[in-house]
């Protein structure tokens, strides 16, 4: 039996920990109101993960430390640094692996798809620019880290494009407006498959310092939206694109630098993850089916 800390308790982190504690693990998870939350036999703990002597008081002994951490969306060139820098110096402190859970904005608006994850990151955005710094900081750092890069997630509680802008409309079988072309493929990451590939990441035995990708389905916007409306048994809504203006009149300004992810196709090329962890997608009916839960 091993004994691991995940920083964070959104769908990612909660599941990851449930993973690992059914695995027969010793599980801690840790975020600021971590006390309400019951995943069985997993331990939790309210901490600030920004507070490193904190956070490596209760990970002595850890195998690992899974950073599943989110900062509001918003703030993530002023939250996210303190996070990540907290977490990496408590890993140093108790010589704990670090694994972390990351997404695919780094690679910036001029990157080609299928993304493989041994591409050079040429972020273009404040966000994709954080996530880059954050990854950088974790392989600066004097323990072994791994990086899981997810694309926009699908899965219950998982809180992203579709689901804001998509999601409510569909449930109330309204018209639907989205981002970006309607008909390019994108990846869709689910919240299980990204748990099940930082929990067999954190077992690689190769070399480390390096991201893999998480396993994903494919389909355009419009795809997608048929799959949650066949679900419901309602038929397909109406689609419209949104503009930036649109979004800027909504209140959802975060996303216009973030819109070039559905203005082409967006693969992500998970090979790698597939062949080493023994990690593969999940239906995109159970990832809707999950999501409506």
């Amino acid at each position: 039996m091993s004994h691991y800390v995940v920083v964070g308790a959104g769908p990612v982190g909660r599941e990851t920990a449930r993973l690992l504690a059914e695995q027969g693990h010793s599980v801690i998870l840790t975020s600021r109101n971590a006390g309400s939350i019951d995943v069985g036999p997993v331990r939790t703990v309210s901490s600030d993960a920004t507070d490193a002597a904190q956070l490596a008081g209760f990970t002595k002994g850890a195998d690992a430390i899974f950073m599943c951490a989110m900062a509001a969306y918003h703030r993530w060139p002023t939250d996210f640094f303190p996070i990540m820098d907290g977490t990496v110096k408590a890993a140093e402190q108790v010589g704990a692996k670090l694994i972390v859970a990351g997404n695919v904005y780094g690679y910036g608006a001029g990157a080609v798809s299928p993304l493989t994850p041994e591409l050079e990151p040429d972020p273009t955005s404040r966000k994709g620019t954080t996530r880059h710094i954050m990854w950088q900081r974790a392989l600066r750092s004097n323990v072994p880290a791994i990086e899981v890069r997810a694309s926009d997630y699908l899965g219950k509680g998982a809180v992203t494009y579709f689901s804001l802008l998509a999601l409510p409309s569909l449930l109330k079988n309204e018209p639907v407006s989205f981002l970006g072309d309607l008909d390019a493929p994108h990846a869709w990451s689910f919240t299980g498959d990204t748990a099940r590939t930082l929990v067999a990441a954190s077992r690689y035995t190769g070399e480390w310092g390096r991201a893999f990708h998480v396993p994903s389905q494919s389909v355009s916007v419009r795809e997608l939206v048929q799959k949650f409306a066949d679900a419901l048994k309602i038929d397909a809504p109406n689609l419209r694109r949104l503009t930036s203006a649109d979004l800027e009149s909504s209140g959802f300004g975060e996303a216009v630098e973030m819109s070039y992810l559905f203005e082409k196709p967006l693969l992500l090329d998970a090979d790698d993850t597939e062949k080493r962890l023994g990690v593969t997608a999940s239906s995109l009916d159970m990832m809707v089916r999950d999501t409506l839960s």
